[in-house]
């Protein structure tokens, strides 16, 4: 069943898609590793982690466009599964730390030396071991979904209304993170990371790992993705877009099936927050903050919602315009990145794997349009003769 279901999710499109970025994950971390500087083809090792947070970026937006552009979920709340994730993985680098602190505690980390916290926190236990790390950027991220979509979508909560409890519940989350006795580092958040794994965070070595992990994680994404709206529950998921209240007259429950989207979704979400963290070196409660969730909508809608490959274009598209203005025209960057998004949503609703998809088939719909017969061909037909037999001995039509 696995075999079917693998081979059903790999059209032609996913197909390149995934080919695509294992490529990139085997390519770009040997033009770091093996090219020396200053020889064409040398990726600098700063380009290597700025690549891979736009990667972790593009997985973060294929999560969103499964529950809103398959099925019809506005989640303005994304963020906060992003940051869970990266909090997890966060906890676990911060206590690979050990005694190489400021303050040269080997069980507590610096921020809680520095507030006079007695004994680590019960809920930071197991984060030494890598594969408890791991579990928890996957359990907690999913829980917290589930958990919130079961009432949401039970109580019918649609449209509107459910985008505005998601940005709540992510502003809630902002608030609390930012407290100092919560046990999360407070404003500062956590850095000052070490090692991952026994390998140093910042070694050339390691980011390249760290990209060729984010670039893996992106294929396999598509690849879940992929299997999820090609199988009989993708079509029910858009049948409940498209259709939510004729969905549940036929007899399917809609409730589970938007908790089934929803709760996969933040999965990838925490996922992609866990990539983000090490290649960055930081994570705070910054984010939390709701304008973050509402740059993927727009990542979203700029590449296509509703497709595989357009939230990963939008993503990467959009994050390299703002490296680009942050750093020439910082004071007009939101300016640039509100336009885009009136700009989409008036010229451009299908994004830009929309707007390619609309030129080819246009293209292609004219060039298989039917020629017009020439004047003789016109005369042959007029006088009843096969118009497939133009040439020096036509065929008379047969007589009735």
């Amino acid at each position: 069943m696995l075999t079917q279901a693998l081979f059903r999710a790999l059209d032609k499109k996913a197909i390149w898609v995934i080919g695509i970025f294992l490529a990139v994950a085997a390519l770009v971390p040997m033009a770091n590793l093996l090219i020396p500087p200053g020889q064409f083809g040398h990726v600098p090792t700063y380009l290597v982690s700025l690549m891979g947070k736009y990667l972790a970026y593009a997985i973060l937006a294929l999560a969103l466009d499964l529950v809103w552009g398959y099925c019809g979920i506005l989640s303005l709340g994304h963020g906060a599964f992003f940051a869970l994730g990266g909090y997890a993985m966060g906890m676990y680098l911060m206590r690979q730390i050990g005694s190489r602190g400021v303050y040269g505690n080997p069980v507590l980390p610096d921020f809680m030396v520095f507030l006079n916290w007695k004994e680590l926190p019960w809920y930071w236990l197991g984060f030494d071991n890598f594969w408890f790390a791991m579990a928890m950027v996957v359990f907690v991220p999913g829980l917290l979904a589930f958990i919130f979509g079961f009432f949401a979508f039970r109580s019918r909560v649609t449209g509107v209304y459910l985008s505005i409890i998601t940005q709540a519940m992510t502003f809630a989350l902002l608030l609390a993170f930012f407290r100092n006795d919560m046990g999360f580092g407070g404003n500062n958040g956590l850095t000052d990371f070490k090692d991952i794994l026994g390998a140093p965070v910042q070694a050339p070595g390691t980011r390249a790992a760290l990209f060729a992990a984010t670039a893996i994680a992106l294929a396999l994404s598509v690849l879940v993705c992929s299997m999820i709206v090609n199988s009989k529950l993708g079509k029910v998921m858009v049948a409940v877009r498209d259709a939510e209240s004729r969905t549940r007259f036929l007899g399917y429950r809609v409730e589970y099936v938007k908790l089934f989207a929803f709760t996969v979704s933040a999965i990838m979400a925490g996922i992609a927050g866990a990539l983000y963290v090490p290649q960055i070196g930081i994570i705070n409660p910054g984010e939390f903050e709701p304008g973050n969730s509402i740059e993927v909508v727009i990542w979203t809608a700029v590449g296509g919602r509703g497709t595989l490959i357009g939230p990963i274009i939008g993503a990467i598209v959009v994050n390299l315009g703002k490296s680009w203005f942050t750093t020439t025209l910082p004071e007009f960057w939101l300016f640039a990145l509100g336009a885009l998004f009136i700009f989409t949503t008036l010229f451009l609703p299908k994004g830009i794997v929309g707007l390619w998809t609309q030129f080819f088939g246009a293209r292609r719909a004219k060039a298989e349009q039917p020629t017009a017969p020439t004047p003789a061909q016109s005369a042959d037909i007029e006088r009843g003769e096969d118009p497939d037999s133009f040439g020096d001995n036509p065929q008379p039509k047969p007589a009735e």
